[in-house]
């Protein structure tokens, strides 16, 4: 079209090629300097000028942290925190409201009486009020504000009456109806007559609301309201150079950066209280805070709308109910994204609405990152480099991890990881008992568990680790031990020669960085390992629950009607065999003499007696009962470990019962055992300090029993228990230093590897069993640890912190372990079906976020009841099952393999597993790969060589006259150069 001040004529080009003005502004005001530091929160409060009787006031209406809660019809109670819904007309009559109001900036201010002085002085001086007007403004401005506060019970029944007669006072959508006149005896006396307090009351200063905001926040004022003296509305805004406490202005006593003014005639109530939901919405919203701070002029604040309205997402005035008040998101997302599209994609114009109907890139859009595990396992090429680096990087923290262990949430970490640690070191030392003739049993499981636990928790590279006996060495003693007895090999001085082999071998993979093959495992491989150790856990906790129902079998044929015909008698025994069957008890009773009929069950079978009847082989419901010991513990751990999310109790108290639902779940359903008084299957703890084999010492000799060769040879199976070792060690502790959890002291692969090695030579002389990572316990260990945001907005979710990593709770946990056998009368109490519910519990657990899991519920699931993941929005589904499939057979393939003799070979499967892994690029592109899984580093590499590669080319067509892209570069210039000339906005 042509421009009525010149005689240029300005093209319509492509909407791609236009540019936002805003965004230039926004990218000279915010800059892109990283270090700039980060501008306060902002508590943002409304109040409504009400008429009550003669008097006027300020009436709170709303407020915002991050979320708008509005005072309730009625004025009793805050509504739920919901987000703002802003009408455009209110956002563009706000954008006008600055654009002819006042905009003070930086000013001095030091206390309310003196800003409102200012304020009317600059409107005077630029002419947009009379001065006649000045007391009259001013005797409104500073008028008592009422906040929101917590009514008494009385109160709140007595206005009961009032609401249904005269309706609410508080409304912020009604129009005052006695018009706000200014007495004139009053106007003339307004500055000595104030009504705002100086200081905070004490119910500012007692407002239980300061546990919301953080500590570092300011204020931000808006106040709204009609009066009758004024033509055209009153508007100003400003920023002090100073956050200053100004009374009784704020709910809460936070001092006050920005303030907000809007003064109208009458009958515009409604509108003026949108334009105030307005500016308060955009106050607390990350950009336009920023904005806000650092402005210089008002037509800054006016870009940091047009950026405003730029992302702005319509919702169609037809297609929803503006009454529905939206729930906050579970996970707010990252202004940081906003700000990166200032500064790149709106370098050319591509704001909402470009064509094709194309916005920005979306986070979705955006490749997810690359598979990367931090510096800890680069390859160093120096002997022991990496284990050097570790040292270094973990002593610094090293004081640190035994004082900040001092926390309750500690203690409740230790109660559970305690229990789960002593019912495995009972399970996995009765198995080894049967496995290996009781050369180790349960006295040796305690005792092993203790000493390696606690050593390795005090001088490890990550103590959030959880040492256990694992199913696939036991599988391995079991094998070993059936070859030492057919071979008439000494099983004990074997073991010892596997063990100092083994570690051997496991101190040159650390001096050789051989941890450094961990970065090729993949998601792929991480989910297939904690998966099946996962299903391990689930499976063994319902055999053994299965196994009571052995056991105990229920009394099915149990019929009341016929309750009156079941008896057991104890029958005399024989004459002729009575003299045999007390001689065989060894007592010289008179059999003639006892009284048969009175004798229990089990002195009738020991002086020879026989039991008649139906109910002699009665059995009391014992497997009902452990069943609802083995599932009441699971399901109420897992309800109060998601109690912490419920709307009842205060947020201590519902985060302190999710603390400590494991140990709460424990106890009760411990008092509920005792209360019915069934005897259960209860925990055994060996009482007595000796080993569980007769004959056996402490210490196991290297020489002497078996042949020179034997020494020699025990390297080649020492070989797969140190594959073993290495990579279920490593496998979890990936696991562990997953980036999800947040660890900042780092980790040290190396370290921990060494450690392994050292303990499997101290537990093999003193024939222990071999510890190595336990991937669920030590998941449950990070879970029990983690730590969220203890101020959050109303509205917002606790924000995850990261883990409290320490040594203190681990250290416990196994000198626990270590005394347990001088509890035994107190951990007799506690059911083994309770222990087993632990187990589900922790096998359950573990399941949670794994991406594999997650993947085998969508095969069940019809397309339209899908949850909104990520990858699915860039896979197609088919691909996603066929993934999931590979994934599948996989696990079953390993599955099968640990349940059988093969077991043996289960490290070097999961070796395997990285080579089908490798198989599947051949399978699926790297595109679908990188929201599936991740890309493998030599692919990784292979691709930032292609894009080098691909640049050189383009610099080369560059030079042979390929210019479009730099012809489209100089039209946004000329376009940026005629717009400044033309003075266009």
């Amino acid at each position: 079209r042509r421009s009525n001040h010149s005689k240029f004529s300005i093209t319509c080009l492509p909407v791609h090629l236009t540019v936002s003005p805003a965004a230039e502004r926004l990218r000279y005001i915010l800059g892109d300097d990283e270090e700039t530091m980060p501008t306060p929160t902002l508590f943002t409060e409304m109040d409504t000028l009400q008429h009550e009787g003669d008097e006027l006031e300020w009436r709170e209406s709303a407020r915002w942290v991050k979320f708008e809660e509005k005072v309730e019809e009625g004025g009793e109670r805050w509504s739920k925190p919901h987000v703002s819904t802003l009408s455009l007309h209110s956002l563009f009559e706000l954008r006008t409201c600055l654009q002819t109001g006042t905009v003070l900036l930086d000013l001095e201010g030091y206390s309310l009486p003196q800003i409102v002085d200012d304020i009317i002085e600059r409107q005077i001086e630029e002419g947009l009020i009379g001065a006649e007007l000045r007391d009259k403004i001013s005797f409104v401005l500073l008028r008592k504000h009422r906040h929101q506060t917590k009514k008494p019970i009385h109160r709140s029944f007595a206005d009961l009456g009032k609401s249904g007669s005269g309706g609410s006072e508080c409304s912020i959508f009604k129009t005052v109806p006695v018009s706000p006149s200014i007495p004139t005896h009053i106007v003339h006396n307004s500055r000595s007559m104030n009504d705002i307090a100086e200081t905070p009351s004490t119910d500012q200063l007692k407002n239980k609301f300061m546990k919301k905001i953080p500590r570092d926040a300011e204020a931000s004022n808006v106040l709204v309201g009609e009066v009758d003296f004024l033509e055209k509305p009153f508007v100003a805004f400003v920023r002090l150079s100073q956050a200053t406490t100004l009374g009784g202005l704020t709910e809460v006593p936070v001092p006050t950066r920005f303030l907000f003014v809007l003064l109208g005639p009458l009958g515009k109530a409604k509108s003026y209280n949108e334009i105030g939901r307005a500016i308060a919405t955009l106050m607390v919203d990350d950009l336009f805070s920023d904005v806000a701070y650092k402005a210089r002029d008002r037509e800054d604040l006016i870009a940091g709308i047009d950026e405003f309205l730029d992302e702005v997402i319509v919702l169609p005035p037809g297609e929803w109910d503006p009454k529905i008040r939206i729930e906050p998101p579970k996970k707010i997302p990252s202004a940081d994204n906003r700000r990166k599209s200032v500064f790149s994609l709106n370098e050319l114009g591509q704001m909402n609405g470009t064509a094709g109907g194309r916005g920005p890139v979306s986070e979705d859009e955006v490749m997810p990152a690359p598979h990367e595990l931090g510096e800890e396992l680069a390859y160093t090429g120096r002997f022991c480099g990496g284990l050097i680096l570790d040292i270094k990087r973990k002593l610094p923290w090293y004081p640190s991890d035994f004082y900040e262990g001092f926390h309750i949430q500690s203690i409740s970490a230790v109660l559970f990881i305690y229990l789960g640690c002593i019912t495995n070191a009972i399970t996995f030392g009765g198995l080894l008992g049967d496995a290996t003739d009781n050369y180790q049993g349960v006295m040796e499981s305690f005792l092993g568990t203790a000493l390696a636990g606690t050593v390795f928790c005090l001088f490890s590279g990550q103590p959030l680790i959880i040492l256990s006996s694992t199913g696939p060495i036991l599988i391995f003693e079991k094998l070993l031990y059936e070859f030492s007895k057919n071979n008439g090999i000494d099983y004990m001085e074997l073991r010892l020669w596997i063990g100092m082999h083994s570690c051997v071998q496991c101190i040159f993979l650390v001096a050789t960085d051989a941890s450094y093959i961990i970065k090729y495992m993949t998601r792929f491989t991480e989910e297939g390992f904690s998966s099946l150790i996962s299903f391990i856990f689930i499976s063994d906790a319902i055999k053994k629950m299965v196994g009571a129902f052995k056991y105990y079998p229920i009394n099915i044929d149990f019929k009341s009607d016929y309750v009156t015909a079941y008896k057991c008698e104890c029958l005399a025994p024989d004459p002729s065999k009575s003299i045999l069957g007390v001689e065989h008890v060894g007592t010289s009773l008179n059999v003639t003499a006892l009284d048969w009929t009175q004798l229990s069950k089990k002195e009738c079978v020991k002086y020879g007696g026989s039991l008649l009847g139906k109910s002699c082989k009665y059995v009391p419901d014992l497997a009902l009962m452990s069943f609802i010991l083995f599932f009441g513990t699971y399901t109420m751990t897992v309800t109060l470990k998601k109690f912490k999310f419920s709307r009842y109790f205060p947020t201590k108290l519902r985060k302190l019962i999710s603390d400590f639902s494991i140990f709460m779940s424990i106890m009760t359903f411990v008092g509920l055992d005792m209360l019915i008084g069934l005897q259960t299957p209860k925990l055994i703890v060996p009482t007595d300090f000796k080993p569980t084999r007769a004959g056996r010492g402490w210490f196991v000799m290297p020489f002497g029993k078996n042949p020179w060769w034997v020494y020699v040879a025990s390297s080649v199976p020492a070989l797969l228990v140190t594959i073993l070792i290495f990579m279920d060690q490593q496998i979890s502790a990936v696991i562990v230093n997953r980036k999800e959890n947040k660890l900042k002291k780092g980790c040290g692969y190396h370290l921990d590897l060494l450690w392994v090695g050292v303990l499997m030579v101290a537990c093999s002389f003193m024939g222990l069993p071999w510890y190595v990572a336990a991937t669920v316990i030590s998941i449950a260990h990070i879970d029990s640890l983690k730590m969220e945001s203890e101020s959050s907005a109303p509205g917002e979710q606790p924000q995850f912190l990261g883990v409290r990593e320490q040594r203190l709770t681990g250290i416990l946990v196994f000198v626990l372990t270590g005394v347990s056998i001088f509890l035994a009368p107190i951990l007799q109490f506690i059911p083994m079906p309770v222990l087993y519910g632990v187990f589900l519990y922790m096998g359950v657990a573990s399941l949670g976020g794994i991406q594999f899991w997650d993947r085998i519920k969508l095969i069940m699931m019809p397309a339209k009841h899908q949850p909104d993941f990520s990858y699915l929005r860039h896979v197609p589904l088919r691909r996603v099952h066929l993934f999931t499939l590979v994934q599948i057979v996989c696990l079953a393939v390993l599955w099968i393999l640990k349940s059988t003799f093969l077991a043996i070979i289960f490290p070097v499967m999961i070796l395997g597993l990285m080579v089908i892994r490798k198989m599947l690029d051949m399978v699926f592109s790297q595109h679908d790969l990188a929201w599936l899984d991740d890309i493998l580093p030599e692919k990784e590499k292979k691709k930032k060589e292609d894009e080098k590669n691909t640049t050189k080319k383009d610099k080369k067509k560059g030079k042979g006259g390929d210019d479009s892209e730099d012809v489209s570069v100089l039209v946004v210039r000329l376009l940026k150069e005629r717009r400044r000339l033309l003075g266009l906005k």
